[in-house]
This record gives C-alpha cells, sequence and structure tokens, in this order.
C-alpha cells in the first residue's frame, strides 16, 4: 500500500459500532491520568493517590486482586523515582510506564503469538476447555487462520462424550473448506463408530486422535487439531482422559480455550488444566464481548502461561494473535493503528489503494467507490473492533445504540440508484430521493443522510490526501467529534436516543394582534 495511513484513513473512514471490552477501565485510566497532569508539581503522594483509583478499577475489571496489587506496586516503584518526579513532563513519562507494565502483565514485548509449527509436521494441536467456553468452534477458527496462511489443517473429532460435537465439527470443518479464503485446505477426521452416551466413550478418544495423526500424514496435513471432550466443570475424569491423549499423541501445542465473560473463574480454570496438562498457552473466546477484561489480564499473571488468541466475534474468521503491546494501547485509549492497518491490507491490494487514492484526491470518488469500501471494512471483522483500533474514537463509541441491520439498509439504497446517481450524488434531488427510498424500503431522509455521509467521506479523504501520517492520524481522530448518524441513517445513536426519522415541521409564527 502507498502508506500505513493510507490503509487506515481509506477502510476507517467507513466503520463504525464498538463497545470495546476494556471501556470502564480505559475510563478510569484516563481518569488519573487527567488528575496527574493538572497537578503544578507531581509527589510521591500524588502518584500513589492515582494508583490507588487505577487499583480500584482493576478490580472492578474482574482482575485478581493479587495480580492488580503487584500490579500498582510495580508501576509506583518506577513512577516514583527522582527522574520521573523531576522531569518536564512527569505524567506523561507516567503513562508510559503504565502503558510498559501493562504490557509485561500480559506477556511482554518478547510474547509471540500464534502457534509455534514444528518441521516436517504435523504439527500437533490438542485444544482443550469446559463445555460452553466455545472450543469446537475456536477449532474451525484455527483451521481457518491456518488455512489463509496457506496452510493445510485437519480438524480431528475426538470429543465422543457428545454426538452433536462431531456433527458440529464437521459442519464448520465443511464451511472453513468450501466458504473462507486461502491457498491451504481443510480436512475432517473422524470415527463416529466410536461415539457413545455421555459418560460411556471415555478412552475412546485416545484411539481416535492417534488415528487422525496418522490421516494427517497421510494427507499432507501441516497442523492436525485435536477437538477434545469438555465438561461442565473440572473433574477428575476429564483429566485423566486429556492425559492419555496428550500421552499418546505428544502434542507440539496444548491450549486451552477460555470464556472471556466467567471472568476470574475462567482463570482459576486455566490454572487447574495447567496443573495436571501442562498448557503451553490459552485462547481467549468472547473477547469482543461487553465484560469487564480481568481474565485477558489475569491469565498470563496467575498460570505463567501466554494469551496466544482471542476470539473478536462469531464468524469463521473472528480469531487474532494476542498482542500485549497492542491491546495495552487501546486499554490506555491509544488505539491500535498497526492492527488497523493488517486487516485493511488483507482487503486491500496495492493497486486498489493507488486507484482509490488517485480518486480520493481528484474528487471523483463515487457512490460504488463507497459501497465497495463499506463491503470491504465489514470483511475486516466485528465493526466493533475496527473502531476500537482507532485514536481517540474508541472511548466514545461505548454510549451508542448500534445497529447492524442499518448497514444492509446503506447498501439497499445505494444499489437503488441508477448508474448516473451512484457515478455523481449531486443528481439527486426530491423526486429521486423518493424513488431510492421505495426500491430499498427506507425513507426519504434516510437517502438523504446517506448521501451527507458520503459528502463528509468525500471532502475529508480530498483534504486528507495531501497529508502527512501524523495529519492523516489526527484527522481520523477527529471522527470521533463527528455526528456518526450522518454516515448511515440512524445506524448509530447515543444511548437512550429516541431520536426518530421523521420529518421536521417548522412551527408557525403567531400572528401579532
Amino acid at each position: 500500500m502507498p502508506d500505513h495511513a493510507e490503509a487506515s484513513y481509506h477502510l476507517g473512514l467507513l466503520s463504525r459500532d464498538i463497545v470495546f471490552m476494556f471501556g470502564n477501565l480505559t475510563d478510569k485510566f484516563s481518569e488519573a491520568f487527567r488528575k496527574l497532569s493538572g497537578q503544578g508539581r507531581i509527589s510521591e503522594s500524588n502518584v500513589r493517590e492515582a494508583m490507588d483509583e487505577v487499583r480500584t478499577a482493576l478490580l472492578e475489571a474482574d482482575v485478581h486482586y493479587e495480580v492488580a496489587d503487584r500490579f500498582v506496586e510495580r508501576v509506583i516503584e518506577k513512577a516514583t523515582g527522582t527522574e520521573v518526579l523531576k522531569s518536564l513532563k512527569p505524567s506523561q513519562q507516567i503513562i508510559k510506564i503504565v502503558q510498559d507494565e501493562l504490557t509485561e502483565l500480559m506477556g511482554g514485548e518478547d510474547h509471540e503469538p500464534g502457534l509455534m509449527e514444528v518441521s516436517p509436521g504435523p504439527t500437533v494441536v490438542m485444544m482443550c476447555g469446559l463445555q460452553g467456553s466455545g472450543k469446537t468452534t475456536t477449532c474451525a477458527k484455527l483451521a481457518a487462520h491456518l488455512k489463509k496462511q496457506g496452510k493445510n489443517a485437519m480438524l480431528a473429532a475426538a470429543d465422543l462424550q457428545r454426538p452433536a460435537a462431531v456433527d458440529q465439527l464437521e459442519t464448520l470443518a465443511n464451511q472453513v473448506e468450501r466458504e473462507h479464503p486461502g491457498e491451504g485446505a481443510v480436512h475432517f477426521y473422524a470415527e463416529r463408530e466410536r461415539v457413545s452416551e455421555y459418560g460411556k466413550a471415555v478412552g475412546a478418544a485416545v484411539k481416535v486422535a492417534e488415528n487422525a495423526v496418522k490421516a494427517a500424514k497421510k494427507t499432507g496435513s501441516d497442523t492436525v487439531i485435536l477437538d477434545t471432550a469438555g465438561r461442565l466443570h473440572v473433574d477428575d475424569n476429564l483429566m485423566d482422559e486429556l492425559e492419555r491423549v496428550a500421552g499418546a499423541t505428544s502434542p507440539h501445542q496444548i491450549l486451552l480455550v477460555i470464556d472471556a465473560m466467567t471472568g476470574q473463574d475462567a482463570v482459576n480454570s486455566a490454572k487447574a488444566f495447567n496443573d495436571r496438562l501442562e498448557l503451553d498457552g490459552v485462547i481467549l473466546s468472547k473477547f469482543d464481548s461487553d465484560t469487564r477484561g480481568g481474565a485477558a489480564l489475569s491469565v498470563r499473571e496467575v498460570t505463567g502461561k501466554p494469551l496466544k488468541f482471542t476470539g473478536t466475534g462469531e464468524r469463521i474468521d473472528a480469531l487474532e494473535p494476542f498482542h500485549p503491546e497492542r491491546v495495552a494501547q487501546r486499554i490506555l485509549g491509544m488505539g491500535d493503528v498497526v492492527s488497523l492497518v493488517e486487516k485493511a491490507q488483507e482487503q486491500v491490494s496495492e493497486e486498489e489503494a493507488a486507484a482509490l487514492e488517485e480518486k480520493m484526491a481528484s474528487g471523483k470518488m463515487t457512490m460504488d467507490d463507497f459501497l465497495s469500501q463499506l463491503r470491504k471494512v465489514r470483511k475486516m471483522g466485528s465493526m466493533k473492533s475496527v473502531l476500537g483500533m482507532m485514536p481517540g474514537i474508541g472511548q466514545q463509541v461505548k454510549d451508542m445504540d448500534i445497529d447492524d441491520a442499518e448497514l444492509d439498509r446503506t447498501e439497499a439504497v445505494i444499489n437503488s440508484m441508477t448508474r448516473t446517481e451512484r457515478r455523481d450524488p449531486d443528481t439527486l434531488n426530491n423526486s429521486r430521493r423518493r424513488r431510492i427510498a421505495a426500491g430499498s424500503g427506507t425513507s426519504p431522509q434516510s437517502v438523504s443522510q446517506i448521501h451527507k455521509g458520503y459528502d463528509m467521506v468525500a471532502k475529508m479523504s480530498k483534504q486528507m490526501s495531501g497529508m502527512g501520517m501524523q495529519d492523516r492520524m489526527k484527522s481520523l481522530s477527529q471522527l470521533g467529534q463527528m455526528d456518526p448518524s450522518a454516515l448511515s441513517g440512524n445506524a448509530l445513536k447515543t444511548k437512550g436516543s429516541t431520536k426518530a426519522d421523521r420529518p421536521k415541521f417548522k412551527k408557525r409564527k403567531r400572528k401579532s394582534r
């Protein structure tokens, strides 16, 4: 691409709708930092007072109390050094210290996300987790991730306690192979005759797992993913079976899937699994949920095992490698431009970006271009995660009520326009708006709002085309100050808003007698 900022602003301008799981924690950090920056002089007592508020915020976010205590003490120790308190901008240095400590808490800068692969293959990945954690779906997401990288993966149904688990995994494997992009292939392995009613298939999974590894070698699979049985809670029978599967297959990676919504219970489960299996890493599912985020901040400190991936939505491609430094930036309200750019580069080629850049610079962007970019943004994954990566915006969106269906209506409106109208939206008049509204099942007011959103994006894009990277990112952050409903009907409204999409009537002036 021409540069990273282009990727972020081409696709970021149209993105909307996030409730980031660390929203309340971000607010608390920002409040503490504001108090420090407002002090004429920062002292050790100022720092301790601010960090007491941070500690409370961490506990409210369901972070383990010992983890919260150690984190706060480390920050205080580093932030109350003479060179910090006597510097010209001590509050900024303290923010940097907090960012570094958050990064270290979740894995450090040397953290390696993703899978360790062996050569020659196949790499054996054993997936564990309690029932309801999203383990089987995560297995399919991991296969999709590998396929996109050009790898061949085999999904093996080693959960024989639930007949539906085998059917579910097969359906997902076929879906990934048929629908998900990538040069790799996804295979499926199962031995349905070994499936039995709950509690009577114990031990059968060991032989299935062994045979799956042999089948993976024959098919030339780079990775075999073993979907093992789960339970409603950690028990000896479950652990015994998992230990036997591990002993028979010698997995290169044992990964545990835990549910972010269960908070400290998830961390406690991770510790119990690790005590028996010696985990290699953790995958946190439902990372996009409106939870407090304590599991993400606690799991490495409590178990000593790194977070490898996070599930960021229900889509089969909603699995992302975990980067501690990027999450730390998002917690502190700094956005995550690097991840945004990586997502953008997956959807836009250099040729497409250059062509769009030329159109934007000359002011010739059309409604077709607008629609094309909207579709690409939606392919980047959850709209929630996209806006959360944009500096200065993520914190504000938590107060918005999101209507995903409005995005479909936006597409319907543009598709209801003629070729001439899409090429030159300024030709729209009241008669055309009524016709487009009737064809798309919307209202003339919605058509007008989408037109305004297009104008806003086109004008800002033209202005940004001549800017440097820093100025572009500054302009991007200003999007958070705009009326978000301008982008697409009433898709975004602040919580509690009852503003309806209806015509306005002017009040008649009363005649004076």
